[in-house]
């Protein structure tokens, strides 16, 4: 997969997976959608389902095997997110946050951080509900990225 662009979304809890797929019709972008369970997805050629294992973390290491320069990871896990980026990925969040090598220690240590308030009890709620102006965000940073990639890829 290192020579194409492909968007490798982390399916599960997924709230932008249409919006990916209109972004790959448009771009002819191969979308790969995983997940440790059935999930239907448009049958089209662009579009591939791949069901994992469901051992922990198996749509994670999935993704991060096939991950590469030319990969754009769509996903909330920071840990994934990190691991993705390690391997070179750009990776995205459903509310259109981009994750980089800058930004991505601060997440990790945020997440802890929160892991540890929910612990004590001191903070309970999850965070903001996912919103048209997420979703719209998601959108327009897809696009980005994927004329960014094919710029990169044709420069090459």
């Amino acid at each position: 997969m290192d020579d194409m662009i492909a968007i490798l979304i982390d399916a599960d809890a997924c709230p932008v997976k249409e919006e990916a797929y209109r972004v790959a019709r448009r771009y002819g972008v191969a979308v790969k959608v995983v997940s440790n369970a059935y999930i239907n997805v448009p049958r089209e050629p662009l579009i591939e389902r791949i069901v994992v294992d469901s051992g922990f973390d198996a749509a994670d290491d999935w993704i991060v095997e096939a991950a590469g320069a030319l990969s754009i990871v769509v996903t909330t896990d920071i840990l994934l997110a990190d691991r993705a980026l390690k391997k070179g990925a750009t990776v995205i969040a459903p509310t259109g946050k981009s994750f980089d090598a800058a930004s991505i220690g601060n997440a990790i240590a945020q997440r802890a951080l929160m892991a540890d308030l929910r612990a004590m009890g001191e903070v309970s709620g999850g965070p903001a509900p996912f919103s048209k102006a997420d979703r719209s965000r998601f959108l327009g940073k897809l696009d980005e990225t994927v004329v960014r990639l094919q710029r990169q890829r044709r420069s090459a």
